[in-house]
């Protein structure tokens, strides 16, 4: 059954929207995966706020005009699944190469991040991309390290007085 005229157009425009405020995007070869493993994609995406959608080429191609992602448009062959990563820029590329290493039908064709065309080697780089709560972490451990430090330095004296007059007692009492 093909699409009407008014329902490629709602298309359009649904992937026009999501496009505009993504990150960044993927795209896959999904050929030969079942429902089932399809359905499994798409709940780990909606989990990671990931826009999973199949769309025609010639549609997905109309979509990406005038959006970061349309330098992907070139590669738009095949039967393929684009995942668009709205909150953090590794996370579809972290649900789609992850699944990829599970169904060996899935085949990563392209990924796009700030208007740059990543080819498929090169996106597990950005798919192991730390997620923001863990490089706010990092970041909160970078600024935490001088001034522990700093703590251990202050507090080394005292705690080496201490040892030695613990030290003295214990050699008085034994004798």
């Amino acid at each position: 059954m093909s699409l009407s005229l008014e329902m490629k157009k709602a298309v359009v425009a649904d992937v026009a929207a999501v496009a505009s405020r993504a990150c960044s995007a993927v795209a896959a070869e999904y050929c030969g995966l079942t429902v089932a493993e399809m359905t499994k994609i798409r709940i780990a995406a909606r989990q990671e706020n990931v826009y999973l959608r199949v769309v025609p080429n010639t549609l997905a191609s109309r979509a990406l005009e005038g959006t970061d992602f349309e330098c992907m448009k070139s590669g738009l062959v095949g039967p393929l699944i684009l995942a668009f990563s709205c909150d953090e820029p590794s996370a579809a590329a972290r649900i789609i190469q992850g699944f990829s290493k599970e169904y060996s039908k899935l085949v990563v064709k392209m990924g796009c991040v700030g208007g740059k065309l990543i080819p498929p080697e090169s996106l597990d780089s950005l798919a192991k991309m730390p997620t923001k709560e863990q490089a706010i972490s990092m970041f909160m451990g970078v600024l935490q390290a001088p001034i522990s430090k700093l703590i251990r330095v202050l507090t080394g004296p005292t705690t080496k007085l201490i040892r030695v007059i613990a030290a003295v007692r214990d050699q008085k009492q034994a004798a």
